[in-house]
């Protein structure tokens, strides 16, 4: 399984992942593909994410079950903590 979240993702985007996936919710998309399939979805979301922001997360084989990657502007980058996937959070740059 895998999902797909977007913000702010441009409509072409948007559209090209519903053609796909399954949107459950508002930038939320589900599906099943194989990892050739998912890398080739991966490259759809970042060649068109433009000012937004994505993240993927499908089933592996890891500790946790699952793995993830994200694009675009993100204030929640993945860090790799002695094997274990975790989220850090940026804090809002001051203008």
């Amino acid at each position: 399984m895998m999902v797909v979240v977007v913000s702010s993702a441009p409509p072409r985007l948007r559209g090209r992942l519903a053609a796909w996936l399954v949107e459950v919710r508002a930038g939320v998309y589900v599906g099943t593909y194989s990892a050739c399939r998912r890398q080739m979805i991966r490259e759809q979301v970042l060649g068109g994410i433009e000012a937004g922001d994505a993240v993927m997360v499908w089933k592996a084989l890891t500790d946790q079950g699952n793995d993830f990657r994200t694009a675009g502007a993100n204030r929640r980058p993945p860090v790799d903590f002695d094997g274990l996937k975790l989220v850090s959070f940026l804090a809002e740059r001051s203008k």
